[in-house]
């Protein structure tokens, strides 16, 4: 009878078990609604309000479809399920952060993207995009308010012989007033990214139009190029050469711009800004050249140490950042070191977020009213 007793309790608590591991799992809410970076008219990829991502693409003689970069947490992406109609479709294994996401297809071993999606350029490439709606998107929402423009510019790069690009944000009423003059902000990208990647999946000049129109900051301008990052192999960080983009910055594209921009043009009034790679460039070329730069700023990119800066007279702000999931106490850590040292610095943490473009928005949002205060 013990025997039996036992085999039943044992046979009780796996059922419970079960039991337990049912009714765990969570419950997706039904309320799925297109991506807000879908291309027009397309239904998919679609998000629902708990975060979580759902696809669905067309192709009736794959073998295999799995959405790529690990979405929902899940290693190696999120296989899709074939349907008789030949489209395949799956949802992410869990809630996504909020915020900008870069994601794309394999098909059958093929790298392809969502031709639902709209595409960016990270990784090296043109990604599809994805967007998990965040609690605080307001401050880079679009609005009813004055807005500035993001202009193309082509200049002339003598060193490397060609003509390179950049992007300049100028603020409302920028030219209205053809003697005022704007400070200068130079905001460079991360690795596997370009000069889009600020205004497209940063949404830079909404961020700067929202806190014009609040009042919060004064207007300046914002200037985005290409870094010169991508010649380099993901984790060969070593091996990349500031020189050749150092020239370029300092003394093609700055003196394009104050030549055609009505900047005012000196160093007190020109700040220097980069997230992940483009901080590492911003670290270095801020301490190459401190005549140039008076407002340094590291987005996830690293920190300052009072011993690297040899002239502190010469420094206005010191700005470093991060998410909640990269390194926040060493960030905390160097701005408390930078304090002691007399250096105005300051430090900023976006919650629950890790390396991602959630992380910078709210970084420059936190940056922008720190800059050019008199």
């Amino acid at each position: 009878m013990k025997k039996y007793s036992i085999i039943l309790f044992l046979f009780l608590s796996i059922l419970g078990l079960q039991c337990f591991a049912q009714t765990s799992q969570p419950t997706i809410t039904d309320d799925f609604k297109p991506s807000t970076l879908n291309q027009p008219g397309k239904e998919y990829p679609q998000v629902n309000s708990q975060g979580y991502a759902r696809f669905k693409i067309e192709a009736p003689q794959a073998q295999s479809v799995v959405v790529s970069l690990g979405l929902g947490g899940a290693k190696g992406g999120t296989p899709l399920t074939k349907g008789d109609d030949g489209f395949w479709t799956g949802t992410t294994a869990g809630p996504m952060d909020e915020g900008f996401h870069y994601y794309h297809v394999t098909i059958d071993g093929g790298v392809f993207n969502d031709p639902g999606a709209c595409n960016y350029y990270g990784s090296v490439r043109w990604e599809s995009g994805i967007e998990i709606p965040a609690h605080d998107q307001d401050f880079y929402a679009l609005k009813d308010v004055p807005h500035g423009n993001v202009q193309q510019i082509l200049f002339p790069s003598p060193s490397t012989k060609t003509s390179r690009r950049a992007f300049v944000y100028t603020p409302p009423g920028y030219g209205a007033d053809k003697s005022k003059r704007y400070p200068v902000l130079y905001l460079q990208h991360g690795w596997g990214e370009d000069e889009t990647a600020w205004s497209n999946q940063g949404h830079a000049n909404l961020i700067m139009d929202n806190l014009i129109a609040e009042g919060k900051i004064k207007p300046f301008i914002i200037v985005m190029t290409y870094g010169m990052t991508n010649e380099i192999k993901w984790g060969g960080i070593r091996s990349f050469d500031i020189t050749p983009f150092q020239t370029v910055l300092c003394d093609e594209l700055i003196p394009y711009v104050d030549a055609h921009f009505n900047t005012i043009a000196d160093q007190p009034h020109r700040a220097m800004a980069g997230l992940s790679m483009g901080g590492m460039e911003t670290h270095t070329i801020t301490l190459n050249k401190p005549e140039v730069f008076s407002h340094y700023a590291l987005l996830s990119g690293g920190i300052y140490k009072p011993e690297e800066i040899k002239d502190k007279s010469k420094v206005k702000l010191i700005f470093t950042s991060c998410g909640s999931r990269e390194n926040p106490d060493g960030v905390k850590k160097s701005i408390e070191d930078m304090k002691a040292a007399g250096f105005n610095a300051v430090s900023y943490v976006s919650e629950n977020t890790a390396h991602e473009f959630l992380t910078w928005r709210r970084s420059l949002k936190e940056l922008a009213p720190l800059l050019f205060k008199d």
